[in-house]
Order: C-alpha cells, then structure tokens, then sequence
C-alpha cells in the first residue's frame, strides 16, 4: 500500500534541560533543542515506522533548512519526489512550551513558508495529480487546509472527488487551529467540504467542540456519519477512542504509559498508527490499539519526533502509569 501525507513541515524548537541542569522552565536559562515537525509531516514519518511506503507532498526553500528535512525525510524511508523547493524561501517556525504535566503550547512563525503555495501553480498542481493518483490513501488535516488559498482548496477538493471515484482512499484529521483562519465560519465551510469527500475521520473532540460547539460525542458522530464518512474514530484525550465503523458504534480504552513528558503529536502518531495498521489489513478496533501504541511512544519523549532508536525500544511502549493523551 502506498500513501501521500500533504500539509506543511516547520523547523521546531523545544524545550529541553536548562544550563544548570533543571528542566525549562525552572532555574537557569531554556535551552531548545532544533528539530522538524508538522501535524501530516509527524504522521507521515511515523506511518512509514509502521511499514507502509509513504510519501510527503509539501513545498520547500533552498535553504539549508529545508535540505535537511529532505535529508530527514529520505532518512525515514519517505519519498520526497514530490516535494518542489522554490528559491529563496525558507521554512515556518514553531516553538514548544510545556507545563508539568506535559500539555503543550505553540508560538508560530509561518506567514512566508513555502507550504502555504501548494496546489496554486497549475504546472505543478497536474504534476503533482499525476504523482498521487498512484496513491493508494492520501492523507490531509484541516491545517493542510487553512494554509492554503481558497482556489487551491476548491481545486484539491475537486481532485479528490476525481481520486476517490477511481478507487482511491481519504483519510482526514479536522486539525482545528483558529488562528490559521480567516473566521470560524471559513473553517467550518472548509472543513465540511472536505467530510463529504473523506472515507476514514481521524477526529479530536476538543478540535470538534471549539470548531462546532459540540457539548457531546453525538452531535460529533451524526454531523459526520451524515457527511458520508463511513469509517469515524474519535479520540478523547484519556477517555476510550470512540469509533463508529458503518452502523456499528463501539470504544477502545486508552492504556496507561509510565510518563508523559510532552504531548506534542500525539494525536498525529495516533492517526500514523491507526493507518498504518489499517493499510496493512489490521480491523479499526486493531488499528486503534495500534494508534495508542504509537502515541504512548512519542509522548514519553520531547518534541514531535522521537529518536528511530527511542521509538523502536523494548521500554517505548509504556507501562502502568497516566494514560495516553492523544490531542
């Protein structure tokens, strides 16, 4: 099986011990560590962890930033075939603030990265159609969709229409950040849009509740089964991942993991899981025990994406302890 992750990789600073050997935040100065990361981008590299040739759609600079995500990229097994750099850009930035218990918060600088222009040129735009009609999953967030313009969005929304009735697969995270959009409304338009077109909804409840006002599961679970989405998994922090797969609705608890030290993409390497099990012929109660695995992994860790070494341990699947947090 072959998918496409498509959004937007950032250059990432997180926090880590200080110069007096306390953890941020406390005595001395923060240190940051650099890295990269980006909501589709940590699924991609995880999914490709799990087995499945994947591979990452995005623009880039010709910076030495960007040369390093595609060295990290090629790194993990990803394809980068598709990915276009365009001169004198560079990429976004973000930095990771963490309280004790490990929730996160960001600072973005992204208004100039590159990312924002997929879909737009029309030469691309029909290479990069040809490149995912050999897909056989493609892989979007609503971040994905609030960076880019509206006429690259309609023009991408049509393209899966078209992919999807050849026997192609969607799979979505709703991914709300309010700061990405012009208005609620734009976002809901937007959002609802691209349900209609998508077979599997990797969804957070609280991007759900801030998005449409939820006050419970329900009301998440009919506006998208009425959408059409036939396969829809729920995630709720610690509480059990709900899952609705055709008419039968079910839960799958969520395990406990020994620490949690920051919870930055754990919901992106829940959905890495989840697919890839899914796309190896895993059921989605099998594919969300997998999903847990995965994120149990990376929220013991710091910053978006672990060490190869780190993920692939004996000891990264977590044991008694607070349980697994996807947001």
């Amino acid at each position: 099986m072959k998918l496409a992750a498509l959004g937007e990789v950032m250059v990432e600073l997180a926090p880590q011990a200080s110069e007096k050997g306390a953890q941020s935040g406390g005595a001395g100065r923060p240190l940051l560590a650099q890295s990269y990361a980006g909501d589709t981008y940590n699924t991609a590299v995880y999914i490709a962890r799990g087995g499945v040739d994947v591979s990452y759609v995005t623009l880039l600079g010709d910076d030495p930033y960007s040369e390093e995500v595609l060295t990290r990229l090629a790194g993990e097994g990803i394809d980068t075939s598709a990915i276009v750099r365009l001169p004198g850009r560079c990429p976004g930035l973000y930095m990771i603030q963490n309280t004790a218990d490990g929730e996160r918060y960001f600072t973005y600088w992204r208004g100039e990265a590159p990312a924002r222009e997929l879909f737009t040129d029309v030469d691309r735009r029909e290479q990069l159609k040809a490149h995912l009609r050999q897909m056989d999953c493609l892989y979007l967030s609503g971040i994905t969709l609030a960076i880019m313009t509206s006429e690259a969005r309609a023009e991408l929304l049509a393209f899966l229409g078209e992919y999807r009735a050849n026997g192609g697969r969607v799979a979505f995270d709703s991914n709300y950040r309010p700061r990405l959009w012009r208005s609620v409304e734009a976002a809901r338009t937007a959002v609802a849009e691209f349900m209609a077109v998508t077979d599997m909804a990797l969804l957070t409840f609280e991007d759900e509740q801030a998005l449409w006002g939820d006050t419970d599961t329900e009301q998440c679970v009919q506006r998208n089964t009425a959408a059409g989405v036939a396969e829809l998994v729920i995630k709720r922090g610690a509480e059990p991942v709900l899952l609705q797969y055709r008419s039968e609705r079910s839960e799958v608890e969520v395990p406990a993991v020994s620490s949690v030290l920051d919870t930055t993409g754990a919901g992106d390497s829940f959905n890495a899981g989840y697919l890839a099990a899914r796309l190896q012929g895993a059921s989605p109660e099998q594919s969300i025990v997998a999903g847990n695995r995965c994120a149990a992994r990376v929220i013991g860790h710091r910053g978006a994406i672990i060490p190869r070494a780190d993920y692939f341990s004996a000891s990264a699947a977590g044991g008694p302890g607070e349980a697994v947090a996807q947001g």
